[in-house]
């Protein structure tokens, strides 16, 4: 099992980049695909049509989104924590991301840059 720990800057207010990972109609224009979203802890969540489905754990209005992220039947959870901070016209982004199985690692990496980060980017960067 391996940890991730990731760094990113969207330029957006805090608040919008919140509402945007947990607004599911948001979710659905930046990601291109369905999503389940309700931002109240013990709710579960899917994303880019199933792709991602976990439970809610903890939510803090435009700063914190913490979830479980399910990879099939392991013991070990598998927390997404996301801590969102303003900076100037910018939002900073903290991701960490904790018992990813290793077969998962770099397919994560790529998810994490491209797919979910790099896709929001580009909702409000073009």
């Amino acid at each position: 099992m391996k940890d991730l720990r990731r760094f990113y800057r969207i330029k957006a207010d805090a608040g919008e980049v919140y509402s945007a990972l947990t607004n599911p109609f948001s979710i659905e224009l930046w990601s291109g695909n369905p999503a389940k979203m309700i931002p109240e802890a013990g709710t579960e969540f899917s994303m880019f049509d199933g792709e991602i489905e976990g439970i809610n754990l903890e939510f803090v209005k435009d700063s914190k989104i913490v979830q479980e992220w399910y990879f099939g039947e392991r013991e070990e959870k598998s927390i997404v924590t996301i801590l969102l901070s303003n900076d100037r016209l910018y939002t900073k982004i903290e991701l960490t991301q904790t018992n990813i199985p290793d077969e998962a690692f770099e397919e994560m990496l790529t998810g994490w840059d491209q797919y979910y980060f790099g896709a929001l980017k580009d909702f409000f960067e073009k």
